[in-house]
């Protein structure tokens, strides 16, 4: 999908992509029978979702406490504006604990968030982050508990436009 481009949804889209987040294995032609709607025309909507970047995986959603990671932290990074986003950016995508990062507004650069082990092993994590030195400063807070998982099905029923 090219920057800027908006996809609009309709609600047969957003019940083919509740359908999909709800059972991630099923086939295209269950959907069709379960949607009400011919097989084909599942098809070219979930090509077109595809193809626009609505649809960005179809893979597991895994839980980093199921397999050992049971600490969340978010991390904001200060970075050297010398070196630029580019060599922090590298340097965090090979931690395996650094989930995901943004550059963001305000007072940091970067946002994180991590995964641990345990707070000693966050220590861990953090320091590994830290030894870039485009990394000026670094300020953690520790997710105690999760009230709303990541989520964007309320989105996409909201975003779908009722189309005749």
């Amino acid at each position: 999908m090219t920057s800027g481009q908006v996809v609009q949804l309709d609600q047969l889209d957003a019940r083919l992509i509740e359908l999909l987040a709800a059972e991630p294995r099923i086939g295209v032609l269950e959907c069709s029978r379960r949607l009400g709607v011919a097989r084909g025309t599942v098809q070219a909507r979930l090509d077109k979702l595809v193809d626009r970047g609505v649809v960005a995986g179809f893979g597991p959603d895994v839980s980093p406490a199921a397999i050992g990671f049971g600490v969340t932290s978010f991390v904001t990074l200060e970075i050297s504006q010398r070196q630029g986003h580019d060599p922090v950016t590298a340097h965090l995508a090979a931690i395996p604990e650094v989930l995901e990062a943004h550059t963001i507004t305000g007072s940091s650069d970067v946002l994180c968030r991590i995964v641990a082990r345990s707070n000693a092993d966050l220590q861990r994590v953090i320091d590994q982050i830290v030894s870039c030195a485009g990394i000026t400063r670094a300020s953690t807070i520790i997710a105690l508990a999760e009230q709303i998982p990541y989520r964007v099905l309320p989105l996409v029923r909201s975003a779908a436009v009722n189309r005749p």
